[in-house]
């Protein structure tokens, strides 16, 4: 049985991101670069899938992940990221986390694992 998450539209989820960061004093552009350094995306392929509604599902089918986002560790909610078996919860984790790190005040470099 898949998780309900899967069916969700990225677009449903994005805006409490944004608010998320935006209240501890990051901003949208931030947040778009974190998402399109994990996925791969360029600004105007993020733009389109939220347009669609696309579900985290097809979000993460059409990503082409970053090769250090197995970096990504720590927990989300009490659940370590990296110990997470379902490959698509993994990198709707990996999302959270980064969320997380932003909102966090955490630099832009270690975030992104540069």
């Amino acid at each position: 049985m898949a998780h309900r998450i899967f069916t969700t539209s990225v677009a449903s989820v994005y805006p409490h991101y944004v608010t998320k960061v935006e209240k501890k004093g990051r901003s949208r552009a931030e947040l778009d670069e974190v998402v399109t350094w994990l996925t791969g995306f360029d600004d105007a392929t993020l733009q389109r899938h939220l347009e669609e509604g696309t579900t985290f599902e097809d979000f993460f089918d059409a990503a082409t992940l970053h090769p250090h986002a197995s970096l990504i560790t720590g927990s989300v909610c009490g659940v370590k990221v990296q110990e997470v078996e379902d490959p698509l919860m993994r990198r709707i984790r990996y999302l959270d986390k980064l969320v997380d790190e932003l909102a966090k005040g955490r630099p832009m470099a270690k975030v992104l694992r540069a």
